[in-house]
């Protein structure tokens, strides 16, 4: 992976499935990411708010080393839609396992 761009997870500290499945594939690939926990973290929280519409985790981010916004702005979303699993460009939120795998090979984290 180049310095170009960084992998962010935003998470938190209580028990959370997707969360943890991400993880597991994210370390089972050695793939580097950084963890940002929003229930510790008011400005990450307002973030992934800002961009999901709810406190919706886990929310990947692509982003320049030692930012934390998106590297470009994210696709909006439909009104009202959720934002679970859709690939966003440079954010996908709660993905299903598969369309993680995609979302990572398409931003070079992972061989395609």
């Amino acid at each position: 992976m180049s310095g170009e761009k960084t992998l962010l997870m935003y998470s938190r500290t209580v028990p959370c499935p997707d969360c943890s499945r991400t993880r597991q594939l994210l370390e089972e690939n050695a793939v580097p990411f950084d963890e940002i926990m929003i229930d510790q973290d008011p400005a990450a929280r307002a973030l992934v708010e800002q961009l999901t519409g709810f406190l919706a985790v886990p929310t990947l981010v692509v982003a320049r080393p030692n930012e934390r916004r998106p590297l470009s702005p994210p696709r909006a979303l439909e009104p009202g839609r959720s934002p679970r699993g859709v690939d966003r460009g440079p954010v996908i939120t709660e993905p299903d396992m598969v369309g993680l795998r995609r979302w990572l090979a398409g931003h070079g984290f992972l061989a395609g």
